[in-house]
């Protein structure tokens, strides 16, 4: 796409670049509405401060589960902040060999947080999944009514059955350049409905070309879904934008403080 304004990236780690406020400053100027997901609360305030001055940024709330481990005593610290923010973020479950051995502990951080979400209602949570979709997709249907909180799967590699199961949730799909890559991934986001789409770039996790992503960057997600769909990418970006807007709707709570673009105009 020729440029970056208006595109979404809904899942970014802007704190773990050399300069997080450069990040940050880079998402504002090329007006690419960013989710600034963060790993520990205790990464909350530095955050929070940086995107209450930008227009386009704003910071989520987060507790991953690869440091639950050694970070679940910060649960406390998260539920203090939580009021502060609308975005919660990167939580969720990780089921790979490394982090197995927390899993049980992962579970009961992951259902205190969308407990707390659904108690105070109209959350938006990024949720990670590796090799957790089902107990995942439990947890929300368990523990975060539809009309409680808005869920996105963040780099979601579940099946086709796992992904019917997730739409059936409510469930939002953040989609990055690395998931489209794989054939296997490419072939389930054929399937997810184009009204439940994002955009995001995980960076600095992955790279385009040889550096890490930026925010910016997530024009070329825009750009492989509508090679995918038979699009033109100004369509794709457009249909983004009103997933965007669908999402962040509000279910009676607080209104929005993000700064959308008009809806699109057939």
């Amino acid at each position: 796409m020729s440029t970056s304004n208006g595109l979404v990236d809904l899942h970014c780690h802007l704190d773990l670049y050399p300069d997080h406020q450069a990040a940050v400053m880079d998402a504002e100027e090329a007006g690419v509405f960013t989710l600034a997901v963060t790993t520990t609360p205790r990464a909350w305030p530095r955050n929070h401060e940086l995107a209450q001055r930008t227009k386009y940024v704003r910071a989520a709330l987060g507790l991953h589960p690869q440091l639950v481990a050694e970070r679940a005593s910060e649960i406390e610290l998260w539920d203090r902040y939580l009021s502060e923010t609308r975005y919660v973020g990167e939580v969720g479950l990780d089921a790979g060999p490394r982090f197995y051995k927390s899993l049980d502990l992962q579970k009961q951080v992951f259902q205190h947080i969308l407990q707390r979400c659904a108690e105070s209602g109209d959350k938006v949570i990024t949720i990670h999944s590796v090799r957790a979709v089902k107990a995942v997709l439990d947890h929300v249907e368990s523990f975060l009514p539809q009309s409680r909180g808005k869920v996105v799967l963040h780099w979601f590699t579940g099946s086709k059955a796992e992904a019917q199961r997730a739409l059936e949730l409510g469930c939002y799909f953040s989609i990055n350049a690395a998931m489209l890559g794989s054939e296997r991934h490419a072939s389930m986001t054929a399937i997810i409905p184009l009204d439940r789409l994002l955009t995001e770039t995980d960076g600095p996790f992955t790279k385009t070309g040889e550096r890490p992503s930026r925010p910016a960057d997530v024009g070329v997600v825009v750009e492989a879904l509508g090679r995918l769909h038979g699009m033109a990418a100004s369509a794709v970006a457009a249909t983004i934008r009103a997933n965007l807007r669908a999402l962040l709707e509000p279910n009676g709570g607080p209104k929005n403080d993000l700064v959308l673009p008009p809806k699109a105009v057939n």
